[in-house]
């Protein structure tokens, strides 16, 4: 069972968001937080595997949660899921697992949590309509197949 936390300050995106991830198999959301200084509380108690985490919050964003879970607790996995994509340079140097933005589709956010959960690391960045997708350097491919 995946023990998921949800760092959102919009109480009805969290809301959606946790029934959402709640509905998949082997899923459990066990906390959520309206802030980054609420989520290191909760950490320190439930310890999560996956933390699914917004950028712009009140009294402590995403970015400076991401730095300070990731110092603490370097095997949580922090996926960021924001509206935002001029953060990605930002939440890759702060260590964080996964980026997608918001409004992506629900199997998306599942297959990345399969990721991180892997250690595979993802990034994805919508560009004119498109979407390019970081691939993690351990996948190798031979150049005569």
């Amino acid at each position: 069972m995946t023990k998921i936390m949800i760092i959102e300050d919009n109480q009805r995106a969290r809301l959606a968001l946790k029934a959402l991830v709640s509905q998949q198999a082997g899923i459990k959301v066990i906390s959520e937080a309206s802030n980054g200084q609420e989520a290191i509380q909760s950490i320190k108690e439930q310890l999560p595997d996956v933390v699914i985490m917004d950028m712009r919050m009140p009294v402590m964003n995403g970015l400076e949660a991401t730095k300070f879970i990731k110092s603490k607790w370097p095997q949580v996995k922090v996926i960021i899921l924001t509206m935002y994509p001029d953060y990605q340079a930002d939440v890759m140097k702060a260590g964080a697992d996964a980026f997608l933005l918001k409004g992506c589709p629900v199997e998306e956010l599942m297959a990345q949590i399969r990721n991180v959960q892997r250690r595979e690391i993802s990034y994805t960045l919508p560009i004119s309509g498109f979407f390019l997708t970081y691939i993690s350097p351990q996948i190798m491919y031979s150049p005569h197949a």
